[in-house]
């Protein structure tokens, strides 16, 4: 009995203190039940980027076209980006993601998922977004498609990118122009306009 009661408490400090050493990794999170931390917000016709029922709203009715969003003035190096990302409504051709290293509207890394199945990490430059490392975007089947829901993340470590969905790396490039800025999430359409993506549980770990 004594052996099993030493054994619980051994497990539970070890519990506690990974849960501690996480805590302590966290340079910035937002489950987005309050506007405390700022982040962009807007609404017309045509997008959406907003607060809304305890989660963050990316809605875009134009055609071809990326809407994204940054939480309040701040600025990173490495990081270890996460978000829990559901499609609201609108097509399965769409994108969804996460972006580091922002410093303005041609200046940032964004790694994307679509809700058909398909990823790819990208640069954005002056003169449009640049696809790194891939022809065109890969399948993978470790997203889940249609309406489910899927952990994105997003790593900025140095010169290194990397993407995973629901705890599987899926993609990894290198690039080296952009080393520091904001964090943000970003969604999209192709061809066909709608997209309406819900993120929740954003998180911002020291790598």
């Amino acid at each position: 009995m004594k052996l099993i009661r030493l054994f619980c408490i051994t497990l539970l400090l070890t519990t506690l203190v990974a849960a501690c050493a996480d805590s302590n990794n966290v340079l910035f999170s937002d489950d987005f039940s309050s506007t405390t931390n700022n982040w962009d917000t807007f609404s017309d016709a045509n997008l959406t980027t907003d607060y809304y029922n305890n989660a963050y709203r990316i809605l875009v009715n134009l055609p071809n076209y990326d809407a994204w969003a940054n939480p309040d003035e701040l600025n990173f190096t490495d990081v270890q980006v996460e978000v829990d990302a559901t499609k609201n409504g609108g097509p399965d051709t769409n994108d969804i993601g996460i972006i580091c290293r922002y410093k303005g509207l041609d200046s940032y890394y964004y790694g994307v998922i679509s809700s058909d199945g398909y990823y790819v990490i990208y640069k954005k430059t002056a003169e449009g977004s640049e696809q790194l490392g891939m022809g065109g975007e890969e399948f993978s089947d470790k997203i889940l498609t249609g309406a489910a829901t899927n952990h994105v993340r997003f790593d900025c470590v140095g010169s290194t990118l990397t993407l995973y969905v629901n705890g599987t790396q899926i993609d990894q490039q290198t690039d080296s122009s952009y080393k520091d800025g904001n964090v943000g999430l970003i969604a999209g359409t192709y061809t066909e306009k709608g997209t309406d993506i819900l993120f929740d549980n954003f998180f911002v770990y020291k790598p």
